[in-house]
């Protein structure tokens, strides 16, 4: 099953992959609106939305950037394969701008916080919500590392918005970590950068 989905990836080119991703957030936003008609009167979850409260900026932006700082260390401490997703997140950001970046991160953040957050945990508790949430990033099915990191992120995650009861907060908190492990990945360099720099000091 791995080396079939990794074969898939293969097969694609970058522009493709990034129509894929694109697609699967449209599809969470349509989602989101059918479940949100039928789930909730006139589309309550919405009230969630408080771009005023101050745990914006004191809980989401220091929570993210805190998890960003914890991914790095693991990353640079813990063997390669713990986070080998097939290559799959250096497709989607190395070659793309920063506003690009910024632009994904946002669209991501977004449409999963209001789905996974704003209705589906808000009608089935914080528990199922992580599970389908970490389900839902397939990728991370073939990683045992990377599926159990998904789960407390999202268990982290939900515990905020139900201290907070603001998608703000959590869509804050999600954007600072997709977007500063995008530019992280974007500017990473590759063992191969690495071996031509050490050819031109010989």
């Amino acid at each position: 099953m791995k080396e079939k989905y990794n074969e898939l990836i293969a097969s694609l080119t970058d522009k493709e992959l990034l129509k894929h991703l694109y697609l699967t957030q449209v599809i969470l936003l349509v989602i989101s609106f059918i479940l949100g008609l039928f789930l909730f009167d006139h589309f309550s979850y919405l009230k969630s939305f408080d771009l005023m409260d101050r745990n914006i900026i004191v809980i989401g932006i220091p929570a993210g950037v805190a998890v960003v700082i914890i991914d790095i260390i693991l990353m640079r401490i813990l063997p390669s394969s713990f986070y080998d997703d097939g290559g799959l997140n250096e497709r989607i950001f190395k070659n793309k701008s920063v506003p690009h970046i910024f632009f994904i991160a946002a669209f991501v953040a977004f449409s999963e916080e209001l789905l996974f957050r704003g209705i589906i945990q808000t009608k089935v508790g914080l528990l199922f919500a992580s599970i389908i949430f970490a389900i839902i990033h397939y990728r991370y099915l073939f990683n045992w590392f990377l599926f159990l990191n998904i789960i407390v992120l999202s268990f982290l995650i939900g515990s905020i918005y139900a201290f907070t009861n603001n998608l703000v907060v959590t869509i804050t908190m999600h954007f600072v970590i997709d977007f500063l492990l995008g530019i992280y990945i974007k500017f990473k360099r590759s063992p191969i950068d690495v071996q031509h720099e050490g050819g031109l000091h010989e």
